[in-house]
């Protein structure tokens, strides 16, 4: 019969020159059976402190020669245990010297860490304004070629995308009613019931009609319509067009002659751009209601007080800004959900990061142009 192969051992020899007898059959068969591949590793790991370069005269002097079996895995455990260097006198055979220098020759040494510069913030930065400079080139790109396409509308009608158009005014508009009026309603009560204890403080219960009046006409209603039309339209304007690029669509269209701008862009500019000041009206109507309703509980302020205190408290002209607040709005989600469609890759990947970032962008761009507004027409309707 066969004798069966002993178990790896590793034995340490204090002296002056300590050394390192390994026994036993260094196998893959040994190596894997985890108790004993535990007791090893907890050894190797105390030795390879120890270890050094050749150059070290306080190296460890290793002993392979009473080894009864070496294979390519046993190899690649004393190499990595060695720091991938050949330890100071090593007493070794011909045919182990050989299967290690293989074992040396094919692994791949880990590269040092890279040293930090101080170019390198100077060059992310530069890459940051390199992409937000293509990024505004493609939008005003988008934006002229939407002037044309308009321009061609206005002399041909007849070769008009109304279908499409009528299509998305459905699905921008009539089915984003439910949720605009859910959320704005809430928002209504709950700023109510946050101004009503404030204002109970100075008995000035009658001056909520024109804090809501204000705040919810001609700020909280446009953004907060807007908001939610650029994280639900705007996503989906992304998703519809970068799903057209997977599947190769747009370049079908380009092989067929059909303009991407005046079939895709323009019918979703346009209808973002009339449904966006009714989807406004319509969430800001459901926040005053709210608010009334609250107004009402809270501070005892009838909707027959409210509804005859408004008028006076706001001026149309307040309606009028927010309406052409809207418009913007409506046409900057539009055209930065086509933008970023239009930029992405075929790979899934490319259009989760496109959709994403069409919603992070559309929601900045509304605030920072609702505060452009706000600084402009500051005089408007006060």
């Amino acid at each position: 019969m066969p004798m069966e192969d002993s178990p790896p051992r590793i034995e340490v020899q204090h002296g002056p020159e300590g050394r390192v007898l390994l026994q036993g059959a260094w196998t893959a068969a040994n190596l894997t059976q985890k108790p004993l591949w535990d007791a090893l590793a907890a050894q190797l790991k105390a030795l390879r402190a120890q270890t050094a370069s050749s150059a070290s005269p306080a190296a460890l002097r290793w002993s392979l020669s009473p080894l009864e079996k070496l294979d390519y895995l046993g190899a690649q455990v004393l190499w990595s245990a060695w720091n991938h260097h050949w330890p100071a006198g090593l007493q070794i055979e011909p045919e182990q010297r050989a299967m290690l220098e293989t074992v040396e020759k094919f692994t791949v040494r880990p590269l040092p860490p890279p040293r930090p510069s101080w170019l390198e913030p100077v060059l992310m930065l530069g890459e940051r304004l390199l992409s937000l400079l293509s990024h505004a080139k493609g939008m005003l790109r988008l934006l002229g070629q939407l002037l044309l396409d308009m321009g061609r509308l206005v002399r041909h009608p007849q070769q008009g995308p109304w279908r499409d158009l009528s299509g998305h005014l459905y699905n921008f508009g009539a089915t984003a009613l439910p949720i605009t009026a859910l959320v704005g309603f809430l928002i209504g009560v709950v700023l109510a019931y946050l101004i009503s204890q404030q204002l109970r403080q100075f008995g000035a219960d009658a001056f909520i009609v024109n804090i809501l009046g204000i705040s919810l006409i001609r700020e909280l209603g446009p953004v907060l319509a807007a908001i939610l039309i650029a994280g639900r339209s705007g996503s989906a304007i992304t998703a519809q067009i970068g799903v057209m690029r997977v599947t190769e669509e747009l370049d079908a269209m380009r092989v067929m002659g059909i303009a991407r701008g005046f079939r895709l862009v323009m019918p979703r500019a346009m209808a973002l751009a009339l449904v966006m000041p009714l989807i406004s009206v319509w969430t800001t109507i459901a926040a005053l209601l709210g608010g009334m309703l609250a107004a009402d509980i809270s501070m005892g302020v009838t909707p027959s007080f409210f509804f005859n205190a408004l008028p006076a408290a706001v001026k149309v002209s307040n309606l009028v800004l927010a309406t052409a607040k809207s418009v913007v709005f409506g046409l900057l989600i539009a055209l930065i959900g086509c933008h970023y469609g239009l930029r992405v890759k075929p790979n899934t990947e490319s259009l989760g990061q496109g959709t994403t970032a069409s919603v992070v962008t559309s929601i900045t761009v509304v605030i920072l142009v609702d505060a452009l507004f706000a600084v402009l027409f500051k005089s408007v309707g006060i």
